[in-house]
């Protein structure tokens, strides 16, 4: 196999809970930083030779109100960095790999860090991938209904002429799905789950929003 392809990536970085953000790879993520501690983890960052931030979502665990953090996040390099008149930065994340939380870093940090394993996702540092069974004039189709009925402005319309991977994954990240339909979305092994759950979720809102109208 010759050089890992994540050898150098780091082991521990930094990473931002945030519930129902999704950053995959090969996509960008504009996010507005405020909180005190994430402007502290953005200028740390910026100091690193990587400058890679995991995206995670947190839950609540059961009774305990503590944030806990799901198992898998996309970790992506900060390429853009801006800093609003009040103090507060407009940066970008270009998203790289996805990986396994294997256990939070306790330290002097005022944000969460975490020891990471990239192994299972050497694909997500090659080139973008295809998906072989998509029926695109079905998917805009099914996608128009969705944006519709959700009353959601058709940014999306420049995406039409997008490769396979940026139209599915723009959309993953776009569409206002629950935090754990995201992480399903996340995790999908290929290209291809993550397109048939994609149209699962779009057919699944479609569904019940004609439930809602029908007992109106």
């Amino acid at each position: 196999m010759g050089m890992m392809p994540h050898a150098d990536l780091p082991l521990t970085i930094p990473v931002f809970p945030l519930p129902g953000a999704l950053m995959l790879p090969r996509t960008r993520l504009p996010l507005h930083i405020f909180e005190p501690r994430y402007l502290q983890m953005v200028e740390d960052t910026l100091k690193t030779p990587h400058r890679l931030i995991g995206m995670v979502q947190p839950y609540d665990a059961t009774g305990t109100g503590e944030q806990k953090l799901r198992p898998i996040g996309c970790a992506g390099r900060l390429t853009q960095f801006s800093e609003t008149e009040d103090g507060r930065y407009m940066i970008t994340l270009a998203g790289k790999s996805r990986f396994r939380v294997q256990q939070e870093v306790s330290g002097f940090a005022p944000y969460r860090r975490c020891d990471v394993s990239w192994d299972e996702y050497s694909a997500d540092l090659g080139p973008p991938e295809t998906d072989t069974g998509f029926d695109r004039d079905s998917f805009l189709d099914t996608l128009t209904r969705y944006f519709e009925a959700q009353s959601l402005s058709s940014d999306w319309d420049s995406l039409k002429d997008a490769e396979d991977e940026l139209l599915i994954n723009s959309l993953s990240m776009l569409c206002p799905f629950a935090p754990e339909e995201k992480q399903a979305l996340l995790e999908a092994p290929s290209l291809t789950t993550r397109r048939k759950t994609l149209v699962t979720l779009l057919e699944f809102a479609l569904a019940s929003g004609n439930d809602e109208e029908r007992m109106q």
